[in-house]
């Protein structure tokens, strides 16, 4: 079980992923708003991001970046994703663990979320 935030713009995803996500015994905070993925972080104790690469304006990529350079919340792994084509390597570069392309299935996103876990433990 970990806590999770969820960054979409899209409430009706966020709600959707929260249900799954909760279903899999996670802890799940769902945000609409990029500029405040940092206080969500720390209010919450987040241990993991799935983090729109699109959302009300804001580019992802950005907030990732931001995220990473900020010594208080750099350790919070984050998983983008996005219904972009070939954005995957730009999320990576801006500090994302790993992508996830929309839509997607339930299967695939278990499986990202719990190897990206498994490998803050092996740390």
């Amino acid at each position: 079980m970990a806590k999770i935030l969820i960054v979409d713009d899209d409430h009706t995803i966020g709600l959707m992923l929260k249900d799954i996500l909760e279903f899999s015994d996670h802890k799940v905070t769902v945000s609409q708003e990029p500029r405040k993925t940092k206080e969500n972080i720390l209010e919450n104790e987040i241990e993991l991001i799935l983090l729109d690469k699109l959302i009300s304006g804001v580019d992802g990529t950005d907030v990732c970046k931001s995220l990473k350079e900020d010594d208080d919340v750099a350790h919070v792994p984050v998983i983008m994703m996005s219904a972009l084509h070939n954005v995957d390597e730009i999320c990576k570069d801006a500090g994302a663990v790993d992508f996830l392309s929309k839509p997607f299935d339930m299967e695939t996103l278990n499986s990202k979320i719990d190897n990206v876990l498994k490998q803050r433990v092996d740390r």
